[in-house]
C-alpha cells in the first residue's frame, strides 16, 4: 500500500520480488523453489496486538485483527512441504487483506 513517505520502503519489496523471481529461474532446473512471505500486522513483542498502533492498523484491513505467528508459520510450512513443490517465484502476502 503506498503511503507518504515510504518510498524506499516501497521500492525495496518491488527489488524483493524481481529477485525471487530471477533466482526461481536460475534454481528451479535443480529442483529448489523460491518464495517470498510478506506478513502483515503480527502478534509479536515488536508490534504487540495491543499496542498503540492497533486501531490504525486494523482501519486499514478487511480482517480486523493482528496476525499470529503460528499463521506465518503455517503459511512457511506450507512452501517447504510437498504440496508446494510447484510454487516458485512467488510473493505471498499474509496480512488480513491490509490496505486491500
Amino acid at each position: 500500500m503506498p503511503v507518504a513517505g515510504m518510498a524506499a520502503y516501497a521500492a525495496s519489496k518491488s527489488a524483493l520480488q524481481g529477485m525471487a523471481r530471477g533466482l526461481a529461474r536460475d534454481f528451479g532446473p535443480r529442483g529448489i523453489t523460491i518464495n517470498v512471505v510478506q506478513p502483515g500486522p503480527i502478534d509479536t513483542d515488536a508490534n504487540p496486538a495491543n499496542g498503540p498502533m492497533r486501531d490504525m492498523l486494523h482501519s486499514f484491513m478487511a480482517i480486523k485483527r493482528h496476525g499470529q505467528p503460528e499463521e506465518v508459520a503455517g503459511m512457511v510450512a506450507w512452501l517447504a512441504g510437498p504440496e508446494a513443490s510447484f510454487v516458485t517465484g512467488a510473493m505471498h502476502t499474509i496480512d488480513g487483506a491490509f490496505g486491500a
